[in-house]
């Protein structure tokens, strides 16, 4: 039987873990956008200086991304600078595991009333299309079936190679960029 103290190690891991793929999905956005059309596509419709968080109820951890005015995303951090256009909520630290480790669709999340969507529906819906077709590029297959509703029937290996190398790369250079100006 697991003692309280092994409950908050559990907890505290499990934060510690949300909080990084949290940094690293807002990283692999801003990234994604800079390369990939088909996001690009996506994120076009939105309005300029559209933002939007996901985050983890009552207090975080969060991931805040911006629409910049040349379409692409930015990657702005955990804090907000003002309400968010779009706010996707986890009800439960638990929930965003599940999700964020890849062991439950954020569909199936949804259809079991774990998340909380306050803003446009259309918008919630296109920056999750926006994640899974980031989650197609960058895990492998058999982890991205888990993950994405429907994995693009058009992608092929060669193809998911190159566009997770751009977006590594990418998001490399972005990280070292926001280093070297600390």
């Amino acid at each position: 039987m697991p003692t309280k103290q092994s409950g908050r190690k559990c907890s505290t891991a499990r934060r510690m873990y949300v909080r990084l793929m949290m940094e690293v999905v807002g990283r692999a956005l801003q990234a994604t956008s800079e390369v990939d059309r088909y996001v690009q596509e996506e994120a076009a419709v939105m309005p300029d200086d559209f933002i939007f968080e996901m985050t983890v109820m009552p207090d975080g951890p969060a991931l805040v991304v911006q629409k910049q005015t040349d379409g692409s995303l930015r990657y702005l951090g955990q804090k907000t600078p003002r309400k968010p256009d779009l706010s996707i909520q986890f009800k439960h630290l638990t929930h965003a595991f599940l999700v964020l480790s890849f062991q439950e669709k954020t569909s199936v999340s949804f259809a079991h009333d774990r998340i909380l969507v306050d803003g446009d529906l259309g918008h919630a819906l296109r920056v999750t299309r926006i994640l899974n077709q980031l989650e197609a590029y960058i895990l492998p297959r058999f982890i991205a079936d888990r993950a994405v509703k429907e994995y693009p029937v058009d992608l092929r290996l060669s193809g998911k190679l190159r566009s997770a190398t751009r977006i590594y790369l990418r998001m490399a250079g972005n990280l070292f960029s926001t280093v070297k100006a600390s």
